[in-house]
């Protein structure tokens, strides 16, 4: 059964014996798709899709302005002035084509709420598994990488003041609670706070850089690095436009998924000229030396000042990601089902339940791999490759499957997403090369340590 286009689509996700014209009719009585994943909710106590295009550019820019603005200035030191801007625009502009995509793909099919559903239209119940826990351990890394953060974070505001491990516990904690929400409405309004939060962490950050910053600051145009520094400084590059992993359950719960492209214009724009702007000033005042994360550069004082402005911002994206992943795993559990829009024992003990287990494993996973920029190549090459490049790439050659050579807008637009997955391909190849060598040397790399990883 053709759902729209080419593409057909599995039973279990869709009834097999409608056609296109009857999909298109079926509608509850707001207009939304019959098969959309939270189904209808009309009567329901807990509603999902609530979310205007700016409520969703905020969490956007909440979910991206995070840690990776943070590991920008040591790339920009390790790269040079010149190849790091055209890195940050370059990659930009194909970070907004391929979120567009994602956005067109979630239009032409709107029982898509996760990769794993996308997966399972591209590949049959495989598909779904292995987009689906590809997607769930990106975003668990994602979130160890902001409970790494908050460790560093309070080793620097305390002078080390108790054993690391209680840090990464006391950030569990946190993170835990504020994961409680079940809905991104309600998510929202703490991203307001982390918009906030990191935008003036930062800007205190290079007023304090600037003030203390010596006369004879030397900052390099270009660099002769080796590939692996060089390789490693990309990924921390591309870590900052990896976002994608979460857009379709954003768009999920959207009022109207059509206003999307809105939403991504608004975070593009935000995300990158802050980046720019950010490791530009910070490397021309901080100089090669410039540590990752970049707030270390603010002095001894200072530096406690930008990292207790930055508290929310380190938490609440990171609860971002852990929202997501948490959403993925109780739409699997109760799609179709009426706990979904309840308020039962039932659907909050499982709620709760789902939170607790992924930012255990985060936990985890922050205190086996302690180590800030190396932590953010891995999780770059090995996941932010495919589900912000290679993915959506594979999605518009779906879309338009006999149409690829149709007209030259299509040929151009063809041979656009195969160099995109290409570069997918090389990213994921040699990042898992760079950041594995990089862990393995690393000599901070003690793991499950009280030892002070503060810079």
């Amino acid at each position: 059964m053709a759902v729209s286009g080419d593409l057909e689509a599995p039973a279990v996700i869709n009834d097999p014996t409608t056609d296109d014209a009857t999909v298109e009719k079926k509608e509850y009585a707001d207009g939304t798709p019959a098969n959309d994943p939270f189904g209808n909710e009309e009567c329901g106590e807990v509603k999902y899709r609530i979310m205007s295009w700016w409520q969703c550019g905020t969490l956007m820019v909440a979910e991206n302005i995070s840690l990776g603005i943070l590991s920008l200035p040591s790339a920009v030191a390790t790269l040079g002035i010149v190849p790091a801007v055209i890195l940050l625009l370059g990659l930009s502009g194909i970070s907004w084509y391929t979120g567009y995509i994602m956005g067109q793909f979630k239009l032409r099919f709107p029982m898509v709420h996760s990769m794993g559903d996308a997966g399972e239209l591209l590949m049959g119940r495989f598909g779904r598994e292995l987009f689906g826990i590809g997607q769930l351990l990106f975003l668990i890394f994602l979130m160890a990488s902001h409970i790494l953060t908050f460790t560093v974070l309070f080793n620097t505001i305390t002078d080390h003041g108790t054993c690391t491990i209680v840090f990464g516990v006391v950030g569990l904690v946190v993170s835990f609670i504020g994961a409680l929400p079940r809905t991104m409405g309600k998510v929202y309004w703490m991203s307001m706070a982390s918009c906030i939060s990191i935008v003036t962490a930062t800007m205190v950050t290079m007023i304090a850089i600037g003030v203390q910053a010596p006369d004879d600051v030397h900052v390099d145009v270009t660099t002769d690095v080796s590939f692996q520094d060089a390789f490693l400084a990309v990924t921390n590059i591309i870590f900052a436009y990896i976002a994608h992993v979460a857009f379709f359950g954003f768009i999920s719960e959207m009022h109207d998924p059509r206003d999307f492209p809105k939403s991504l214009t608004m975070l593009q724009v935000v995300d990158t000229s802050l980046y720019i702007v950010t490791a530009m000033v910070i490397y021309r005042y901080a100089g090669p030396d410039v540590a990752s994360p970049a707030l270390s550069s603010a002095g001894p004082l200072m530096k406690k000042v930008a990292y207790g402005l930055a508290i929310p911002t380190v938490v609440i994206a990171g609860v971002v990601f852990g929202h997501v992943a948490c959403k993925y795993i109780y739409v699997r559990i109760f799609r179709g089902s009426a706990h979904m829009h309840q308020n039962s024992f039932l659907a909050i003990g499982t709620w709760v339940a789902i939170a607790l287990s992924v930012w255990v494993v985060a936990w985890v996973i922050a205190e086996s791999i302690p180590v800030f920029n190396e932590l953010l190549s891995l999780i770059s090459s090995l996941f932010g490759s495919w589900f912000s490049y290679g993915l959506p790439a594979i999605f518009w050659l779906v879309m338009n499957k006999g149409r690829w050579l149709s007209s030259p807008s299509k040929i151009l637009l063809t041979i656009v997403n195969i160099l995109i997955l290409g570069f997918a391909c090389a990213i994921c190849g040699m990042g898992l090369y760079v950041s594995g060598k990089s862990i393995h040397d690393s000599s901070s790399k003690a793991s499950w340590t009280c030892k002070n990883n503060a810079i």
